[in-house]
């Protein structure tokens, strides 16, 4: 019986790991027709003549923060600098227990205006709404919300704020390209079909050179896990995604960096508010709403590296990161489970879902099986020393051959490094990969999932930021830090300290002496 056992599960494995390499393969080469597919649209609409034109589309860029203190100003500042003829920036502060919205207010020139807020999509409590005095910060919107607890309810207060027809959602710990509107927005009106989402390439901004919010040198990550990631990235964009592309069976826009329909958003229901994987329930939600009511569309995606985000520097961040996306990927498929192997959602239901399910989500549960069966075989003697070493040579050189394809596939396209020295750090990254960064994925997974079946709360906002500061500069900042904590705490119990603390002006104290100034205490009473 066990041996019948064992030859079973080798056919499962053989068949399994035999589709996953010609998934990869077919992915490789549709990406690489719809790279060159883009490459000829993106110039049938000059950019300068979309920039100059009256006529392209407004857009929303919704970013949400919560304990955003670190990043905040500088990204607000690249949100700001993104070079479009109509979009307006609405920060959701999703209840920061920091100085996120302190400083907001005091960098922006923030004060608390009127604002019709309309709830289209069910959120959280909503508390008000800042703009600022200074014409120069015009299209700046700052609403304060309730902590929904995660990025999905923070995404519906920004929808519910937004004004134009096409929203971008982002991460306010994201740099974007100053283009990335423009962009963005040409699949949507080259395409004869209505696309309702668009998606870009994310990149990691560890060790890139940011100057007010700006990108003005791209460079892998120095540290061992965003390099990781970068790599990890690439190939899920370039390959992964842009494959997906080509057949219009893109399975999700990354919150980090996404363009949609707001129309179709709000009548699919917006996002679920206790989503963990918003960006795959928003899109998934869209894709549904179109099949139901049988109408045609498309979901985009551009090669371009639009933005950079910051990656987990350590194990331990790269732990919450990765558990609270296996649970949102469990979440999702519980959520929408009437989908799955559904010939009524077409692509959908019989090729997106089916891939998702079979190779990303029961990937962990497979492999964990493997090395658990495996060191039972070796523990009894029943491994094939003949086979075993080239099987596993086998899987290890196929996986760096993937990576190192994309690595040279996006120098020659896009050439985004300088030079062949940070070229060559990934190459090796690529070498190290499947023995120390996949194993660490394959364990925070499935204590996801764990997370999930028991149940347990998974807070949005847990990533611990290190900020755009060089090294350099943070090293000063964390020598000053040390040397005012000392003054700090034995000033801290004079009279004179504590009756500062309490006599500290609030911004609504602030505004009065403002008004005060210029004589207008009567419109700010009224």
């Amino acid at each position: 019986m066990f041996e019948i056992f064992v030859k079973v599960y080798e056919y499962f494995i053989f068949f399994y790991a035999t589709s996953l390499i010609l998934s990869y393969l077919v992915l490789a080469i549709f990406s690489f027709i719809a790279i060159n597919k883009y490459k000829s649209y993106n110039t049938d609409i000059d950019d300068e003549e979309l920039l100059n034109s009256n006529l392209a589309p407004g857009i929303s860029v919704i970013a949400p923060a919560f304990n955003e203190e670190k990043t905040i100003i500088i990204n607000v500042k690249s949100l700001l600098t993104l070079n479009y003829p109509l979009f307006e920036v609405i920060i959701v502060n999703d209840g920061s227990k920091d100085s996120t919205l302190d400083l907001l207010i005091e960098e922006f020139d923030l004060v608390e205006a009127p604002f019709a807020y309309v709830e289209k999509i069910k959120s959280k409590p909503y508390k008000r709404t800042f703009k600022s005095e200074n014409p120069k910060y015009e299209i700046l919107t700052v609403i304060d919300k309730e902590n929904g607890g995660t990025k999905a309810d923070a995404f519906n207060a920004g929808l519910n704020a937004s004004v134009f027809p096409y929203y971008l959602n982002t991460d306010v710990d994201c740099i974007l390209a100053r283009n990335t509107l423009t962009k963005m927005i040409k699949p949507i009106l080259s395409s004869k079909v209505r696309v309702i989402a668009v998606g870009a390439t994310l990149r990691m901004s560890n060790n890139c050179e940011i100057e007010e919010g700006v990108i003005t040198r791209v460079r892998p990550p120095k540290a061992l896990i965003p390099r990781f990631q970068e790599l990890e990235y690439i190939r899920s964009y370039l390959l992964g995604k842009m494959g997906w592309e080509f057949i219009n069976a893109v399975p999700n826009v990354s919150g980090g960096l996404g363009m949609f329909d707001k129309e179709i958003a709000i009548k699919a229901g917006g996002y679920g508010a206790d989503s963990h994987a918003e960006d795959m329930d928003m899109l998934t939600r869209m894709a549904a709403h179109m099949m139901n009511n049988r109408l045609e569309y498309k979901i985009g995606y551009i090669p371009l590296s639009c933005c950079w985000t910051e990656g987990p520097p350590n194990i331990q961040i790269l732990g919450r990161q990765r558990t609270r996306w296996a649970s949102g990927l469990f979440q999702m498929f519980s959520d929408h489970r009437k989908i799955l192997f559904n010939p009524s959602y077409k692509r959908l239901g019989l090729i997106t879902f089916p891939y998702i399910f079979i190779f990303e989500f029961l990937a962990p549960i497979i492999e964990a099986f493997g090395i658990l069966f495996a060191i039972f075989l070796l523990f009894y003697g029943y491994v094939n020393w003949n086979f075993a070493p080239l099987i596993l040579l086998y899987s290890y050189t196929f996986a760096i051959m993937i990576s190192s394809i994309v690595i040279i596939w996006d120098q020659m396209t896009f050439k985004y490094y300088n030079t062949t020295r940070e070229v060559l750090t990934l190459f090796l990254t690529a070498f190290i990969e499947p023995i120390l960064y996949h194993p660490m994925i394959m364990f925070f997974s499935l204590k996801g999932y764990f997370s999930y079946i028991t149940s347990r709360e998974l807070a949005w906002g847990t990533m611990t930021r290190q900020g755009f500061d060089s090294e350099e500069e943070r090293k000063k900042k964390e020598q000053a830090d040390k040397d005012g904590s000392n003054t700090k705490n034995n000033d801290d119990n004079t009279p004179s300290s504590r009756d500062s603390k309490k006599k500290k002006p609030s911004i609504f104290d602030k505004l009065k002496r403002k008004k005060k100034q210029t004589g207008d205490l009567d419109s700010l009473k009224t």
